[in-house]
């Protein structure tokens, strides 16, 4: 079914007005319940000034100090460093975060190695890797993409003199990992706000806090203050930072002979803080108003300086540049002085650093090609930052500015030279970097990206994608392995859950089995299989069931679980498998399911006059694409069929067809109903058709062509 929802249009031309979009992306929005300002902005906006602040992340400045401290100094003399391991997972996700803190590392002169998952070895830290680090003498390990589930390994890390600094993002268990430094947006008390980053923008997000601590903002406090007349008192407003953090807020009404600065809360507030405002002239005229004219405050005049920067604000007012300010733009309430003067500051010093450490925006561009692959390959929401990150990287991938080792496996894929989208990524590369992993190579593609010599890259290329042929060969065992005993289990299980256990599973595969299994059944799957004496096994959702509640509930059965609400992993001893069997049967009783759903949702309904190329525009704004952002589907009604036809490689099973817009003659293709044409409509025929539109490059030429969703004949 069609559905179309009908959206009010004073909405709709609210938006429009507040943040001048045209209506059709506005109607969009509506329909998709996009409708506040701090999430409009993801999608409007492309600078990563809009990312959030690493250091909102509470334990950010424990952690940067922790890794500063195992550092060499001096050049070694005084200091030699500490060693450090970095200890990944073995999927893209891992390989990526391992990638991006690894070569920060190296480039700090740090006493650095990584280690990921290697053949049968389990997910996460073992207690293995924490021996084996200790009799080297290594005094810090960094989790990434993995460690929030390692109490018992980290407990034993701590024994032998060993500190840990988790940086992670799956889902917390109760009990939280100790001693250790932990950053994972999900965990109470993070202070992130956005909890749906990849482990590799955890990763980044630390890498960008040490590039950072180079400053000489680390750990720097300041004021910004303001002072306004408001009708007959003195308004003043102050903003404390630290690394560009607002911390606290401070605002006194004065009414000017009334008090004298010291029956204010102002002078404590201000004391061993460097003060910056705008325009010291003014400001100082408004305090000695207040105060009286022997009150004075060291201040640095921030006009002067981001004035060095845009010399279009050297005689501008705080009153007109919070009218200026994007992120007031899209606040839910009016914008004030200090908050544009606030935003102003963080812009001057961000680009202030840029110019102070130039190499470090190109390495930025490169984590993000990085982190880009993680968020798609773990499947996060497009929404809030990670948009930021994944259209950067799309823009710098697509203008064939692409990082070593990606570069030659995107050659190797025949992706160079082409514009990129996140389906290129998530349908060719990502499968192929999963491949290493999944067959117990992952150090494969770590080195991918880490050699520097380019032959050697090229080779670890060669050899990833051929795992990817062995690993579609071991999926399409799997599924013939597995598919009637799924079928028949879906029943035993409450009609809530696939139940799959064969030894003849290959245990890299089990997770893409038991999605395949999720859409095939349309409900929760799980696939396992054996390695000697110990059951491993992945999990899959869908339908908005958390799986790690599920598992949550076997933990008492488990030597190690976790993950995300929709994937998680497990494993148990075998000896257990009947119980196991039993208690998840009963617990399938209790799934809850949300309804399915066959209702195809309309963005858009596009009159003919309106199907322009232009409409790409729109289109592009609304990717990247992928989790809680599916392609834009829009409705066209009444088109002209002029020409039609049938097409396939082996079979003529696609329809081809062509729909008259007026000055504009439309492409189509939908997959897999080649029957359609002469059953039940002919060229000539009126159609509705319901479609996506997309880039077709062949030969280096680019055009576009409606992908068919849905189509009827009018009338029908």
């Amino acid at each position: 079914m069609w559905n179309k929802k009908s959206v009010s249009k004073s909405e709709v031309e609210s938006l429009q007005k507040k943040f001048a979009l045209d209506a059709l992306t506005a109607s969009i929005f509506v329909r998709r319940g996009i409708t506040k300002g701090k999430d409009i902005l993801y999608f409007m906006e492309d600078d990563l000034r809009f990312q959030h602040n690493p250091f909102l992340f509470s334990s950010m400045e424990n952690a940067v100090d922790r890794i500063l401290d195992a550092l060499p100094e001096n050049g070694g003399e005084s200091h030699p460093g500490e060693k450090i391991l970095i200890f990944g997972d073995k999927d893209v996700d891992g390989i990526t975060a391992t990638t991006v803190l690894y070569e920060e590392l190296l480039s700090l002169g740090a006493d650095v190695q990584f280690k990921v998952p290697q053949g049968d070895d389990a997910y996460g830290l073992s207690l293995e890797a924490v021996d084996e680090f200790a009799q080297q003498d290594g005094t810090l390990i960094i989790t990434v993409d993995c460690g929030i589930a390692n109490n018992r390994e980290i407990a034993h890390a701590a024994s032998l003199g060993i500190d840990v600094i988790v940086l992670d993002h799956h889902n917390p268990q109760e009990e939280l990992p100790s001693p250790a430094l932990l950053l994972d947006p999900k965990i109470p008390g993070s202070g992130y706000p956005f909890e749906e980053l990849s482990g590799c923008a955890v990763a980044y997000k630390t890498v960008s806090a040490l590039r950072f601590s180079k400053s000489r903002w680390y750990k720097a406090e300041a004021v910004l203050l303001n002072a306004r007349a408001e009708e007959s008192q003195i308004a003043i407003e102050c903003i404390k930072t630290r690394n560009l953090v607002p911390v606290s807020r401070l605002i006194e009404y004065v009414v000017p002979g009334e008090k004298t600065v010291m029956e204010t809360k102002i002078p404590r507030y201000l004391e061993g803080q460097a003060i910056f405002c705008w325009d010291k002239d003014a400001v100082s005229q408004l305090l000695a108003q207040a105060f009286g004219s022997g009150t004075q405050f060291n201040m640095i005049d921030m006009r002067q300086e981001a004035a060095k920067l845009y010399p279009s604000l050297k005689s501008m007012p705080l009153s007109k540049i919070k009218f200026l300010s994007k992120i007031a733009k899209y606040g839910d309430h009016e914008p004030t002085e200090i908050g544009g003067f606030y935003n102003i500051f963080v812009t001057y010093v961000q680009q202030s650093l840029k110019k102070e450490f130039p190499s470090d925006e190109e390495k930025e561009k490169k984590d993000l090609q990085l982190v880009a692959l993680a968020a798609l390959a773990d499947v996060m929401p497009m929404k809030n930052e990670n948009r930021l990150f994944v259209r950067k990287a799309l823009q710098s991938l697509s203008s064939g500015d692409v990082r070593p080792g990606l570069k030659e496996l995107m050659s190797l894929l025949n992706l160079l030279g082409k514009r990129i989208t996140s389906g290129d990524i998530c349908w060719t590369i990502v499968p192929n970097l999963n491949a290493a992993g999944r067959l117990g190579q992952a150090k494969i593609a770590v080195d991918l990206f880490t050699l520097k010599d380019a032959a050697e890259r090229e080779q670890a290329a060669k050899k990833i994608t051929e795992l990817n042929s062995e690993r579609k060969r071991l999926t399409q065992e799997a599924v013939s392995f597995a598919s009637e005993q799924a079928r028949q289990s879906v029943a035993d299980f409450s009609g809530n859950l696939c139940f799959v256990l064969d030894e003849r599973i290959n245990r890299g595969v089990s997770g893409i089995l038991a999605g395949q299994l999720v859409t095939k059944l349309g409900v929760p799957a799980m696939a396992m299989t054996c390695a000697g004496n110990i059951v491993i096994g992945s999990m899959r959702s869908c339908r908005g069931y958390d799986v790690t509640s599920f598992l949550e509930q076997l933990k008492d059965l488990f030597i190690s679980h976790g993950g995300h609400a929709f994937a998680a992993g497990f494993s148990f001893e075998k000896e257990k498998l009947g119980i196991f069997r039993e208690r998840v049967r009963e617990l399938s009783k209790t799934i809850k399911l949300e309804s399915k759903t066959e209702d195809i949702q309309v963005d858009a309904e596009i009159p003919a006059s309106f199907m322009t190329p232009e409409l790409q525009t729109v289109i592009d704004r609304f990717e990247p694409y992928g989790n809680e952002n599916q392609k834009l589907t829009f409705l066209s009604r009444s088109l002209p069929v002029i020409a039609g036809t049938t097409v396939g490689k082996t079979e003529r099973q696609h329809l081809k067809i062509t729909v008259d817009c007026g000055k504009n003659k439309w492409p189509c293709l939908f997959w897999n109903t080649g029957e359609m044409l002469h059953r039940d409509f002919e060229v000539g025929d009126k159609v509705n058709i319901l479609f996506s539109v997309e880039r077709n490059s062949f030969n280096g030429t680019e055009s576009l062509q409606l992908l068919l969703c849905g189509l009827e004949k009018c009338g029908t």
